[in-house]
C-alpha cells in the first residue's frame, strides 16, 4: 500500500530516498526549488549534472543527493505554460510518471515532489495540482509493487490547500 501525503515546507530537508527537482532543461541550476536543491546539495550535484547532457521536457534523470538528506535527486523538466502547443497537461503528467518510473528502476521506496511548473513556468496552480495528484494515483494503481511513500511538498499554505482538495477527490 502506498501512502500519499502533503508536506508544507523545505523539500531539501526531507529524509526520503529521493527528492524531485523541478529543473530547467540544462540541469545546471536555476531559481526556485532548483536553486535551493543545488545550494543544499553542494557542488557535487552541479558537477554530476554537467555530465548528463540536459533533459527534455516531460522526462527525468537521476543523480546522487550529495549533501542532502535524500540519497538521490530526480531532475525533471516541466512544461512552460502556454508554450507547448497545447501539450502542457500531458507533458506535466509525464514528469510525474517519469520520476516514479525512475524511482522504481533504482528500487527507491520514498519520493518527494515539489509543485512542478507552477513557479516561473507559470502553470496555473489548481490545474497543476489536479494533474499531479491524478497522475500519481493512476500510476500507483497500475504499479502494485512500486513506491511506498509519496509526498507532495508545497511551499505555501495556498498550495497545500489545493493539494488537500485534490487528495480528497481521489
Amino acid at each position: 500500500m502506498t501512502s500519499i501525503t502533503i508536506h508544507n515546507g523545505d523539500i531539501t530537508q526531507l529524509d526520503v530516498d529521493v527528492i524531485v527537482n523541478a529543473a530547467n532543461p540544462t540541469l545546471l541550476g536555476g531559481g526556485g526549488v532548483d536553486g535551493a536543491i543545488h545550494a543544499a546539495a553542494g557542488s557535487g550535484l552541479l558537477a554530476e549534472c554537467k555530465t548528463l547532457d540536459g533533459c527534455r521536457t516531460g522526462e527525468a534523470k537521476i543523480t546522487q543527493g550529495y549533501k542532502l538528506p535524500a540519497k538521490f535527486v530526480i531532475h525533471t523538466v516541466g512544461p512552460i505554460f502556454g508554450q507547448e502547443s497545447g501539450h502542457e497537461a500531458e507533458l506535466l503528467a509525464s514528469c510525474y510518471r517519469s520520476c516514479l518510473d525512475l524511482a522504481v528502476q533504482h528500487q527507491l521506496k520514498s519520493i518527494a515532489f515539489p509543485t512542478i511548473s507552477t513557479g516561473v513556468y507559470a502553470y496555473p496552480k489548481e490545474q497543476a495540482a489536479q494533474i499531479a495528484v491524478n497522475t500519481v494515483f493512476e500510476w500507483v494503481n497500475a504499479h502494485a509493487n512500486g513506491v511506498e511513500k509519496i509526498i507532495f511538498v508545497t511551499h505555501s499554505k495556498e498550495d497545500k490547500v489545493l493539494y488537500q482538495k485534490q487528495l480528497q477527490k481521489s
